[in-house]
C-alpha cells in the first residue's frame, strides 16, 4: 500500500503546479509542449519513487521522421502512463468520451489532442474518431493504442478490436507494435494496491500498412509481432 500513496502523492504534487502553469500557457500561446513535457515528467516521476523500474527494449526501432500509431496490449492501469513517459516524441490517444468533461483534466487532454471515443458503436462515432486520428497524425503527433480495447482479467491477450486497424490502413502511418508485461504484478486488475517491480515494454520494428492487402493480414501480424514480445503464459 506504500507504493500506492507514494504513487498518487507524487501525482498530485506535481500535477497541481503542472496544471496551474501550463494549461494558461496552453490557452496564451497554443504551445501545448511545455504542459505534455510536463505531464510526462509526472508520469514517470510518480512511477519511479513508487518502485516501478522500465525494462524497455526497441526504442531505436522507433522512426524519427514521421508520426506512428503506437498498438499495445493491456494488463494493467499503469500501462498508459507508463507507455505515454516511455515514447519519443508526442503521442495522443484514444480515450473514453466521459474523461474528456472531468475538470481540470479534461481540459488538459483536450488540450492535448487526445480523441475521444464513442462506446455506443455507433458506426458515425467511429469514423468521426478515425478522422480526428488522421488530423493528428497530420501534425506529426503519435498514436496510442491499446488493441484490445480493456485490460485482460489474467494477463492473456484478448481479441483486438477493429477500429485502430482501419485507421493504420486509412492512414497509411508506420504501426509499432508494442508489448507490455509485468505491470500486471505491479498493479493488477481491480486492485488499488501497487507493488514495487520491473515493468517490461519492447517495442517492435515498425510494420507498413501498406504492405498488406487486408485488414485482417494487417491484423494477424500485429499480433504476432507482439505475442513474440510476452511470456509464453500470456500468448495463449
Amino acid at each position: 500500500m506504500i507504493s500506492s500513496l507514494i504513487f498518487m502523492a507524487t501525482m498530485v504534487l506535481t500535477g497541481i503546479p503542472t496544471a496551474i502553469l501550463f494549461i494558461p500557457w496552453c490557452w496564451l500561446t497554443g504551445n501545448v509542449l511545455p504542459l505534455y513535457k510536463g505531464t510526462r515528467f509526472m508520469l514517470s516521476s510518480s512511477c519511479r519513487l513508487a518502485g516501478v523500474r522500465f525494462e524497455t527494449e526497441g526504442r531505436d526501432r522507433i522512426p524519427g521522421d514521421r508520426a506512428c500509431i503506437f498498438m499495445s496490449n493491456h494488463v494493467s492501469n499503469l500501462d498508459p502512463p507508463a507507455l505515454i513517459s516511455l515514447i519519443p516524441g508526442r503521442t495522443s490517444a484514444f480515450m473514453k468520451r466521459a474523461l474528456m468533461n472531468l475538470p481540470v483534466l479534461g481540459t488538459g487532454f483536450r488540450q492535448g489532442e487526445f480523441i475521444a471515443v464513442d462506446r455506443s458503436g455507433s458506426p458515425e462515432a467511429a469514423r468521426e474518431s478515425v478522422a480526428a486520428a488522421q488530423r493528428v497524425l497530420a501534425k506529426g503527433v503519435h498514436i496510442t493504442v491499446f488493441v484490445e480495447g480493456t485490460r485482460s482479467p489474467d494477463g492473456r491477450m484478448l481479441p483486438f478490436k477493429k477500429g485502430p486497424f482501419f485507421l493504420a490502413m486509412a492512414a497509411g502511418a508506420p504501426v509499432i507494435p508494442v508489448s507490455i508485461y509485468g505491470s500486471e504484478k505491479i498493479l493488477g486488475k481491480g486492485s488499488l494496491r501497487m507493488h514495487p517491480g520491473i515493468m517490461h515494454v519492447v517495442f517492435h520494428p515498425a510494420i507498413d500498412p501498406a504492405a498488406f492487402a487486408t485488414r485482417e493480414e494487417l491484423t494477424q501480424a500485429v499480433r504476432a509481432a507482439i505475442a513474440s514480445g510476452l511470456p509464453e503464459w500470456m500468448r495463449r
